[in-house]
């Protein structure tokens, strides 16, 4: 798949071959919906937490007597039927995350790409480069490329300029490509990879 590339200023800077067996895949939601899942469990705190009934200071004093009051018998106050008492079945701390297969992973990202690819929503710049670290002027690149939803995927290092002016623009991430994911990818309008990026790709699903 042969792709047009385009500097980050709007102008023409050739073409990129894509391969196929990365960029080229029918995008299957089921296994997108699977990474997703995979990655939101992976983040969740999990800190939510109730008090026990254990865990309540109060006293442990029998409440009132066994016999003789005409009352149900109880014995602690930190019962969970009482004002102040513990909760019962209440939530604990614990991670969310589970397990996903290393290939689902791999194939959950190729499957993104693709997505991408598919609806015209993949840009391919020379780079991520900007003479002047300002955001007013990667706004005025971003609307000669039609962008304003988008997530960027650099080389193994991000220029500092680039990040430092798009840090302040809504609905744009900046990302290196060790860190790109199925997400990010999906959560974002287009998707603007670099040619270190894709190269990155390809060598890593070889």
């Amino acid at each position: 798949m042969d792709v047009k590339v385009n500097t980050i200023a709007g102008e023409e800077a050739g073409t990129i071959s894509l391969d196929d067996a990365i960029f080229g895949l029918e995008p299957r939601d089921d296994i997108l919906y699977r990474v997703v899942r995979w990655q939101r469990a992976k983040k969740q705190q999990g800190t939510h937490k109730a008090l026990q009934r254990s865990e309540i200071s109060r006293t442990g004093a029998k409440m009132y007597r066994q016999k003789g009051t005409g009352r149900a018998r109880h014995s602690s106050a930190r019962a969970p039927q009482f004002r102040g008492g513990g909760k019962a079945h209440g939530p604990v701390v614990r991670s969310h995350a589970h397990d996903l297969p290393k290939k689902v992973r791999a194939l959950g990202l190729k499957h993104a790409l693709s997505a991408k690819a598919k609806s015209d929503s993949l840009i391919v710049v020379d780079e991520l480069k900007i003479s002047e670290a300002k955001t007013k002027a990667l706004l005025g690149s971003f609307g000669k490329l039609g962008i304003n939803d988008a997530l960027f995927i650099g080389g193994a290092e991000v220029d500092q300029g680039f990040a430092r002016a798009a840090s302040n623009i809504p609905h744009v991430d900046v990302l290196p490509v060790q860190g790109i994911n199925v997400y990010d990818i999906l959560r974002r309008g287009k998707l603007v990879l670099s040619r270190a990026a894709v190269e990155a790709l390809e060598e890593r699903f070889k």
